[in-house]
């Protein structure tokens, strides 16, 4: 791809400076020739009027990246340890409470699943009153008998009939001499052994196909336009087609990354449109398309907070978060990526926390004179028991990228996400045992003779011919997933 001259400029920049018969400068006759004053002023570098153009390293920063040989990647995340659930008091002269959900939303419970057990020690809870009581009796495989310690019934300790209530087990109390916690052949509403057994919950997750192309034809290549560039990813020199490649690569890359955001889960044949999707991706309308991003997965698995905004009631919102991660796993060490505005507006009420200086200008940085430049952002601080390590993210703020959606939909914005550090253990289902993973951990289709984490070949009659075709195609391919592990332990900011 040659350089179209402009103006008076017809001659083409040598890679070194050596007089070519290509490189001089041909003025010729009317106004731009001879005649005219002054030769033309060529700038040969080029300027970076974007700055840094690449959006990506979000998720080297955060995760990993691991080989997989499937179509899926599956894994299991353990369930809680302590037994919660969510019901109603279905009868309070009779002490009856119905189990409708664990404690996080899980329903569909049976009498082997639910795991309250006659002889548990349980706490039943309503909007006003909390009860001490005793499981007595398995009236169905869902409802139970909950007898009051301190009252007949729990109409008597202020419950009545529908109240929602939350069910703690929190111990267990038997009388002497009796046997083990086991029990009778009976009560079939207990469940078979009247063991509790540990619960976890499945995900999966399926790779998608990523391509992209580059070409230039051969006269172009024989041709090449030579400017002095410097790229992001640290190339530089002067070159032209070859730059137009390079800056391919690298929207590929940042594509990458991108995908592993936005992708969602398609809906099969659920629709015109998506049916449409399904049937042009898929040869069996029966099998799932697309892939599950970040933020889809935060969004259906995790947590959601449109706090934050900047404004007098920031703190309160941000501790609001922080009792949300309070009720999960409580993990100490969170990254938070978020845009120019939410980060502005945390930085705003960390620096309220601090006005003793004069007209309140002592924040930012410990024994600031008058003298000094004040810095007034803030990489990291602590809250309660929490650390949080905060970053931009240059893919919220871009014009050209999620910056400029969130700016025409202000209502679906995605502002940022905080995420935890290190790493969590769950069974991986191929392995066949526990791992230690990132939270966050991109696979990729790999095998000992193909890896696709990111294919790059040349194809055409330019250089090595592997075709008629008189130009250079450079393909780029990846197949990849986004493993959110989790994800309860994420908070959107929307």
């Amino acid at each position: 791809m040659a350089i179209t001259p402009g103006g008076s400029l017809n001659s083409v920049p040598a890679p070194q400076q050596v007089a070519l018969t290509t490189n001089y400068i041909d003025f010729r006759g009317g106004t731009t020739g001879w005649e005219q004053q002054y030769l033309p002023d060529l700038m040969e570098k080029e300027a970076e009027v974007f700055g840094n153009r690449t959006i990506g390293g979000f998720l080297s920063q955060v995760g990993a990246e691991e080989p997989m040989s499937s179509d899926q990647v599956v894994w299991s995340e353990q369930g809680r340890l302590h037994k919660s659930y969510t019901g109603t008091v279905s009868t309070a002269a009779t002490s009856r409470v119905t189990v409708a959900n664990d404690i996080d939303g899980s329903s569909g419970f049976t009498a082997a699943a639910h795991g309250l057990r006659i002889g548990d020690t349980i706490l039943v809870s309503s909007a006003t009153k909390t009860a001490v009581c005793y499981v007595s009796a398995h009236v169905s495989s869902t409802i139970v008998t909950a007898l009051p310690y301190k009252f007949e019934n729990l109409n008597d300790a202020g419950f009545s009939d529908s109240d929602a209530c939350t069910v703690l087990v929190f111990g267990s109390e038997y009388s002497k001499g009796t046997t083990g916690a086991s029990a009778t052949t009976a009560d079939s509403n207990q469940g078979t052994g009247n063991v509790v057994q540990p619960t976890f919950t499945s995900f999966s997750n399926k790779p998608i196909i990523i391509k992209d192309v580059y070409g230039v034809s051969g006269s172009d290549a024989s041709a090449i336009g030579w400017v002095e560039v410097s790229n992001e990813d640290g190339t530089g020199g002067y070159l032209w087609y070859l730059k137009a490649e390079s800056e391919t690569r690298m929207r590929f890359a940042d594509q990458l990354e991108m995908s592993m955001l936005e992708s969602v889960e398609g809906d099969v044949g659920t629709g015109t449109g998506n049916s449409q999707v399904d049937t042009i991706l898929n040869t069996s309308t029966a099998t799932a398309f697309g892939t599950m991003g970040l933020w889809e997965a935060v969004s259906t698995r995790g947590n959601a907070s449109s706090g934050i905004t900047g404004g007098g009631s920031d703190l309160a919102e941000f501790d609001a978060i922080i009792a949300e991660f309070d009720k999960q796993g409580a993990i100490e060490e969170n990254m938070v990526f978020v845009n120019r505005a939410t980060s502005l507006a945390i930085d705003d009420m960390l620096a309220s926390m601090n006005s003793y200086g004069a007209g309140g200008t002592s924040y930012g940085v410990f024994s600031n004179s008058e003298s000094m430049a004040l810095n007034l952002g803030f990489a990291g601080f602590r809250r309660g028991s929490y650390d949080f390590y905060k970053s931009d993210m240059r893919y919220l703020n871009d014009k050209s990228t999620r910056g400029g959606i969130n700016d025409r939909d202000t209502v679906n914005a995605i502002r940022g996400c905080f995420i935890p550090a290190g790493v969590t253990s769950v069974y991986d289902q191929m392995l066949g045992k526990n791992l230690k993973r990132p939270f966050l951990h991109v696979r990729y289709r790999a095998s000992q003779t193909e890896s696709r984490y990111m294919k790059t070949w040349i194809t055409g009659s330019v250089g090595a011919a592997t075709s008629d075709l008189d130009a250079m195609l450079v393909h780029y391919l990846s197949e990849r997933c986004l493993v959110t592990q989790g994800a309860n332990n994420f908070m959107l900011l929307n």
